[in-house]
């Protein structure tokens, strides 16, 4: 009697992992987008990505770092220890900032803050339109080559790409 309970129980448990193999959702799970929900293949992006807020903070240098970009392409950059700088990024920067920034998909990210992983761990995160990630996040791919770029180049005092105001 107690091998038939256990044999059901397993059943039961097993029942409920189902194949996931076919890839079809349940019935209650799928939808039909309305024509005014935006789809991967419409042309106009999720969110703009402007104003964004870029911080690396951590690291074993013990960084402190935040550039503010706003929609202009003005930048207010801070730094631990200094005083903050405003400057206008130069097209050549800002350009495939944007770029990338359109090419992301903000309302899939969710808004959950950054933390450390381990000692000397160096966070990069990127904020815009309400959401924030780490640079390394999949999603954030796009990113990847124009934030390390700006955080090069805008640095304080203005870098070579980032003109003061």
């Amino acid at each position: 009697m107690r091998y038939t309970a256990l044999a059901a129980l397993a059943g039961l448990v097993l029942s409920g992992c189902g194949d996931e193999s076919t890839g079809t959702p349940p019935p209650s799970a799928q939808s039909t987008p309305t024509p005014t929900d935006p789809t991967v293949t419409e042309s106009t992006p999720v969110g703009v990505g402007l104003p964004m807020t870029i911080t690396r903070t951590g690291g074993f240098a013990g960084f402190d770092d935040q550039v503010q970009v706003a929609a202009d392409g003005v930048a207010t950059v801070s730094s631990r220890g200094k005083e903050t700088v405003r400057c206008k990024l130069d097209p050549t920067l800002l350009t495939p900032l944007v770029s990338a920034a359109e090419q992301v998909d903000w309302a899939s990210l969710t808004m959950v803050k950054p933390t450390v992983r381990h000692p000397d761990d160096m966070i990069i995160a990127v904020s815009a339109n309400g959401k924030v990630a780490r640079l390394e996040d999949p999603k954030l791919k796009p990113l990847t080559a124009p934030v390390s770029k700006l955080l090069t180049e805008a640095k304080i005092p203005p870098g070579n790409l980032c003109k003061p105001l």
